[in-house]
């Protein structure tokens, strides 16, 4: 276990949070606005875990890798429960869990890629960008693609998070990719899918107003 390791609330959700994203989140159940205030009094973040199909609720089971959220943006509402962005930060593993208060809590320690040199990751990179800003042209229908160049992170490890957040894929496959240490192999990984999905979008946007009777017919 990691001297860093620290005891964090845990929030399963059906979601993938990544660091570097943003989660917009109501809160309205009992234990999880207990969380929030919780996290309030002791300035303290939350962890987002995706939850594992099938998990009974109330007795949720999740995924060992997971990311901090800071809470901001934070409205009371009238009912009692609140209106919140979660701001992922950095990823953590989950060493052990506990259910002592209402919600889930654990003891997590910091969960990082291998050092890859940037220059290596250079080229991949390059294609990422360039698909990924087609993708999201095509997604957003925004004839704009230099707003989109210039709000794409830099780094290639942060790059290679804000891509999986946003991609239209399944959760489990963004688990993966909040898993793997290697931002190379994310980044080549998410070129592979983003090959595949460009044509895909650009079929279904420009395909003829007739595709449709033909199809019928």
């Amino acid at each position: 276990m990691s001297a860093t390791a620290i005891e964090l609330p845990l929030f399963p959700l059906n979601v993938v949070l990544f660091p570097g994203t943003v989660l917009p989140l109501h809160i309205f159940e009992p234990r999880y606005r207990q969380m929030v205030m919780d996290c309030q009094k002791e300035d303290k973040p939350f962890g987002v875990v995706l939850v594992k199909a099938g998990s009974e609720f109330m007795r949720e089971e999740a995924y060992e890798i997971g990311t901090l959220a800071e809470i901001h943006n934070l409205r009371s509402l009238e009912d009692g429960g609140y209106d919140l962005m979660a701001v992922g930060i950095r990823r953590f593993r989950i060493v052990s869990q506990h259910r002592e208060k209402p919600y889930l809590s654990g003891l997590v320690e910091p969960y990082e890629d291998e050092y890859e040199p940037e220059e290596n990751l250079a080229h991949a990179v390059q294609q990422v960008r360039s698909l990924f800003e087609t993708y999201l042209d095509m997604l957003l229908n925004s004839p704009d693609e230099s707003d989109l160049h210039a709000n794409l992170p830099e780094a290639p490890e942060e790059l290679s998070h804000f891509i999986a957040y946003f991609l239209e894929i399944e959760d489990a496959k963004k688990q993966h990719y909040l898993e793997l240490t290697s931002t190379q192999q994310r980044l080549n990984e998410e070129i592979t899918a983003l090959r595949r999905e460009v044509p895909f979008m650009r079929q279904l946007l420009f395909k003829q107003p007739d595709d449709d009777r033909t199809m019928l017919n």
